[in-house]
Order: C-alpha cells, then structure tokens, then sequence
C-alpha cells in the first residue's frame, strides 16, 4: 500500500532561523518518515512580494537548501527540489487561473493583510492576487493528500480545495482534494521579544555558532517589569520563558524555572543559562552538519537535480491527465 502523500514549501528569504526550524522542518522531519514527502523551495513565490528585489535569490536558495539539510531533511526519504525548474507548475497555474474566479482571490485574508503591512511595496499586482493559484497548482500537480499547515493557514487551503472541486465539477475526477494536516506550531520569540524574523534582526539562526547563540541569547529581552534582580518576574510575558517552553523539559519548568522566575528566586541571566543549556545541545548538531556539507558546494545542486527528475515524473503525469480532461 503506498503512503499518503505531502506537499509542503518554504520561500527563500535567506538563512533559515529557530522560527523556520520550529515553524516547519523539525515538523518536516517526522513526516518524511510516515509519508512521501514532496519539499520544495519557492521561489517563485518568492517574486509575489520580492519583485523588485531578486539579485539574492540564487544565494538566498543555496543557503536555505543548506540549512534544511542540516536540520535532518534526507533526500533519500523526500523529494527537494527547486519550483521554477517544473514547468508543469507554472502550466498548471494558467490553466486553473482561467477557471478561478476574481472574487475568490480578492476575499483571500491574506491578500489584504499584507497590502496593508507592506506598505512599502507595490502589491497591486497581478501576481500578487494571483498567487493563491500559484499555490494550488504547488499542491494540485503532486495530487497531495495532505499539507502541513497551522490552524490560521486552513482558509488558504481551503481555496486551493475549491480550485479543485471546481475543475473536477467541469472536467471530471482529476485533481484530488487535498487535506490539512494540522500542527501546532511553538512561539517562537526573537531576540527582542517581537516574532523572530530576519526584517527585524532578531534571530537567532541555524547557521549561528554556539558562541553566536550565546552572544544573542544573553542580552534577550526579559519581563519588561522586572528592572531589578530582587523583582519578581512573570513567565507568561517573558519571551525567554517562550524558549524555555520549547527547550527545557516540562518538570523542569515547572519545578524551577517558572517559581523562580515569580518569587525572584533566580536572575534573568540565571535563567538564560539554563536555557542555553537546553538550547546548545539541540542547536550544536545542526551548526556541526551545515558546516559539513558547506565544504561540499556541490551537494545542494546535487539533491536539487535528483529531487527534479523525481518530481518531474509525478508532475508530468498530473499535468498530462488535466490536458486530456480538458481536450487539450
């Protein structure tokens, strides 16, 4: 019987941090191991919001391809490759974009969100309201059965569902209709308290040395009421306490860290070092893998080839049976 299969992508921002590790690859990595795995690294996803902007995406995608290698994600148990080297994705868009309607992509949550964040970009593309297509035809192409995706991303799936039902309603069964996988994704605080994110200089990278982690760890933003030493603190506020949360054992937590951060029993900086602790010994293996498999330039070209030539097959044939559908 084979296994259910998943789809699932990652833009390439740049190097990969504790937000993407927690977010999606330590998620990536036990699925690889119950289901076929289709990963890929979207960049063309990447030009929705980055158009004006695309001189870094060969180093952006290298660093990224590296960084996922390093966090366990095994070629050998999923499929990685690069989107824009399917053709079978962007032909897939067109044709499905001919049967979305407009009003389905204008009511798309994300859509106006992100016009009204970025302000500094022009999002009043066609690209850029288009891309939910971009995104089922990712997931559509591959027949995928299930995708990672955490409760607030469900009405994005939810639209790539019913691109789907459509063109089944007017071509017959073609397209499989691709379920949720839901995930409970950790808080992941940066340095400064807000989300970890590249754009804000807060994080705390897969590539960063454990001498780099402890320098950005030390002086991390705390409880903004505890101002002394002797002042109790509240773990609820404390992004620190959000590390702990994923880090350091439960009991440990529980019997420690938390009374003593409320009763002043231990300093913040106290608190940090049991969190390094905790946090070295996670991080220490992915640094040591990816500088390994920097040494060897080579290697990233080489999964990306293999995770083509994989993906090609399955893409092609989706392709070929929605054109007949369509007396193409």
């Amino acid at each position: 019987m084979s296994k259910s299969r998943v789809l699932s992508g990652m833009r390439p921002t740049g190097r990969l941090h504790l937000g993407h590790l927690f977010g999606a690859l330590d998620n990536w990595r036990r699925l690889q191991e119950e289901y076929e795995c289709f990963f890929f690294v979207a960049d063309w996803h990447a030009l929705t919001t980055e158009y004006a902007e695309t001189k870094g995406i060969q180093e952006n995608i290298r660093e990224m391809v590296l960084d996922m290698l390093a966090a366990g994600i095994d070629p050998s148990k999923a499929t990685l490759f690069l989107q824009s080297k399917l053709h079978e994705h962007a032909e897939l868009y067109l044709l499905l974009s001919m049967i979305t309607p407009v009003p389905w992509l204008e009511r798309n949550p994300t859509y106006k969100e992100q016009q009204q964040e970025l302000t500094t970009k022009d999002l009043s593309t066609y690209g850029f309201l288009g891309y939910p297509v971009l995104m089922a035809s990712d997931i559509l192409i591959y027949k995928a059965n299930h995708v990672p995706v955490g409760i607030d991303q469900v009405p994005h799936l939810e639209l790539a569902r019913e691109i789907a039902r459509r063109f089944n309603y007017l071509y017959g069964e073609v397209l499989a209709i691709p379920e949720a996988l839901l995930t409970e994704f950790p808080k992941v605080p940066g340095t400064d308290g807000r989300k970890m994110s590249k754009s804000y200089g807060n994080a705390v990278y897969l590539s960063d040395s454990p001498e780099q982690v402890t320098a950005k760890i030390r002086p991390m933003v705390t409880d903004p009421a505890r101002v002394r030493r002797r002042d109790p603190g509240n773990p609820d506020v404390c992004p620190v306490f959000d590390l702990h949360k994923i880090f350091t054992p439960k009991a440990e937590r529980n019997a420690t860290i938390d009374p003593g951060c409320r009763t002043a029993g231990i300093g913040c900086l106290d608190c940090k070092g049991v969190l390094l602790q905790h946090m070295l010994p996670v991080l220490r293996p992915i640094y040591d893998r990816r500088q390994e498999l920097a040494t060897h330039p080579e290697i990233v070209q080489e999964v990306l080839e293999d995770g083509w030539a994989k993906a090609k097959k399955v893409a092609g044939e989706t392709l070929s049976e929605v054109k007949t559908a369509m007396h193409l």
